[in-house]
């Protein structure tokens, strides 16, 4: 069913909103996957805040033109059946959620990214993204990294006064002895 003139602008509208918010907006091929998978795909995206969207190629090119970061960005690569995926929190949320889904689904394949600052990514940056630990990845790991030191610490003071027990209880064990 083709659209009115005034839904087309209301989608464009919504794309520009959605880009322009996005820290990352990731394309990517969706031909042959069907419809109960890439409903799945949405609601799975969902858990980590990305909005997954099947959009016609003309009008995200026309959001793409109407911002002002975007307006000069290569568009070329935009032209078969594609699946977009914007996330305004988390910059590699998007990459990772498409990555996941196509684990299970090797019909989906990355076009190319667009940054928040207007650049594009090839479908190998894109991939590159995908791969890298999430930002509560990194968190966790962070915590873990300063933890470390300051348990190994209190192991250490820990160690005196166990041994110190150790001692008291070994020379309470000879005395009654």
């Amino acid at each position: 069913m083709a659209l009115t003139k005034q839904k087309k602008n209301e989608v464009i509208d919504e794309v520009s909103k959605l880009i322009d918010t996005s820290k990352l907006t990731v394309a990517a091929k969706y031909a042959g996957t069907t419809v109960k998978a890439m409903q799945e795909l949405r609601r799975s995206s969902k858990a980590n805040g990305t909005t997954v969207k099947v959009i016609k190629n003309r009008l995200v090119i026309q959001a793409l033109k109407n911002n002002p970061k975007f307006k000069d960005v290569d568009t070329s690569a935009l032209n078969q059946m594609l699946v977009y995926a914007f996330n305004p929190e988390d910059e590699v949320a998007p990459a990772q959620a498409l990555n996941a889904f196509a684990k299970n689904n090797p019909n989906l394949e990355f076009v190319g990214a667009y940054t928040m600052d207007g650049q594009f990514l090839g479908a190998e940056d894109v991939k590159a993204l995908a791969d890298l630990p999430s930002k509560d990845q990194l968190r966790s790991m962070l915590v873990g990294t300063f933890a470390a030191p300051l348990s190994g610490f209190v192991n250490v003071l820990a160690g005196n006064v166990r041994g110190f027990l150790n001692v008291l209880n070994a020379r309470e064990e000879s005395l009654n002895n």
